[in-house]
């Protein structure tokens, strides 16, 4: 986590090396101009905003146990630890973002500069406010079709069978209400047999 207290800075666990010159927070709007052919003005259309920018400055000086560049060095390895490939989103506490409402960031960049002459070094740090996104997740409306499409297709089948009947023969009709015995698939009737049954059945 990074907690910023009396200009001190720990970023998960560990106290930012050096003097912290500076901590600003920005926030600002998402805001887009129009071109309007014959103005001289341009109207301002707002879209949303931004996410906060958190900047820190350190100076770094040599110490009686490390050198500058080792300072350094240890700066770096919070920015990316070793095998690290992605930004990951840490928890920030300190008066300066919570004013803003910004609780978590991303390490955004890390940069230093070195003057001639002088013994100390200038370090840039950036944090982008870290904005988790939200996905709604609905159901799937293939799977609510086809769960609905089963009794959609049971409804179906009811109807184009009743359509069936009102075009059937007085006979046909006569047929399926009387009693039709066994199938020739469960009789127990040899193969030869079921097939002539089958062949006398009416159509």
């Amino acid at each position: 986590m990074i907690y910023t207290e009396d200009q001190i800075v720990k970023v998960n666990g560990v106290v930012l090396p050096g003097l912290v010159k500076s901590i600003e927070v920005k926030e600002s709007a998402k805001i887009d101009e129009q071109e309007v052919e014959g103005s001289a003005t341009k109207p301002k259309q707002a879209t949303g905003y931004e996410d906060a920018k958190v900047n820190i400055e350190l100076i770094l000086d040599d110490t009686p146990t490390q050198t500058k560049y080792q300072r350094l060095e240890t700066l770096r390895a919070i920015f990316r630890t070793p095998g690290q490939s992605v930004p990951k989103p840490i928890p920030i506490v300190s008066e300066a973002t919570a004013a803003h409402g910004v609780d978590k960031v991303l390490f955004k960049s890390l940069s230093h500069k070195s003057e001639n002459k002088k013994e100390q070094i200038s370090v840039s740090l950036e944090f982008w406010e870290y904005v988790p996104t939200t996905i709604q997740t609905t159901s799937s409306s293939s799977g609510s079709s086809s769960g609905g499409g089963s009794s959609g297709r049971s409804s179906g089948g009811s109807s184009g069978g009743t359509q069936q009947q009102t075009s059937l023969t007085s006979d046909y009709q006569k047929y399926l209400q009387s009693s039709r015995g066994k199938s020739p698939a469960v009789d127990d009737a040899g193969t030869a047999a079921a097939l002539d049954k089958v062949s006398q059945m009416p159509y």
